[in-house]
């Protein structure tokens, strides 16, 4: 029998993969320190790579060699890189344990939750199946499904009609403020999560959020499940 909600006008919810439903910073981190030592460089502290983890390759190679792209050592590194990351991808990488019980709220709320994620399909499809999220989620946009990544709405409007739905009936859950800037571009409310990476600048409570989840049964909070 289906199960009526509080926020009726919600009848799915999108997350962003890393840092929102999945804990992938362990082997990024690990990936990035591999080619360190290849380098002849000490390991960096996991403290000073986890935040960086939402910039991707180049967030990671920031961090670790100080260089962005244009430095002519860029492009060699970032495909060392991620190879290395391919190699361990599900070596450490789980689903944040607080994350499961939401899910599973939400299944048995019927709403169905999909992945939006800059993530490329080489790397999202392997974790997402690894992690046994395929066959429960609604949707799959990675960062190459569409032409524009986030904070470009397009990937958040292509998970909406893959789903058959209005932009304005989903909400986006992410830990960047691109994951708001996309959101809010495609009409959804969109909610910040806090223990996710969060980058090395602002506050996530200046990026104006329709709200700021401190943990992520407060997701269940906000749609009035618990």
């Amino acid at each position: 029998m289906k199960t009526l909600h509080p926020r009726a006008d919600v009848t799915a919810v999108l997350f962003d993969l890393d840092g929102t439903l999945v804990d992938s910073a362990p082997d990024l981190a690990g990936a990035a320190n591999e080619l360190r030592d290849a380098h002849g460089l000490p390991p960096l502290a996991y403290d000073q790579l986890r935040p960086v983890v939402g910039s991707g390759a180049r967030g990671m190679l920031r961090a670790a060699f100080g260089i962005d792209p244009g430095d002519a050592r860029f492009e060699a590194l970032r495909e060392d890189f991620l190879s290395r990351y391919e190699a361990r991808i599900l070596s450490e990488t789980r689903v944040f344990e607080r994350i499961e019980p939401v899910l599973q709220a939400l299944e048995r709320s019927c709403l169905r939750w999909g992945i939006v994620t800059n993530k490329a399909s080489r790397f999202s499809v392997p974790v997402v199946q690894g992690l046994g999220l395929a066959e429960r989620c609604a949707v799959l946009v990675s960062g190459d499904t569409t032409p524009h990544a986030k904070p470009h709405p397009a990937p958040l409007l292509e998970a909406a009609r893959r789903i058959g739905l209005p932009a304005g009936q989903c909400i986006y859950v992410g830990d960047d403020r691109r994951d708001i800037e996309a959101g809010r571009g495609a009409g959804m409310r969109v909610l910040a999560a806090a223990w996710g990476y969060l980058g090395q600048d602002e506050s996530v409570h200046a990026w104006q959020a329709d709200a700021v989840l401190e943990h992520p049964e407060s997701l269940l909070n906000w749609l009035g499940l618990a």
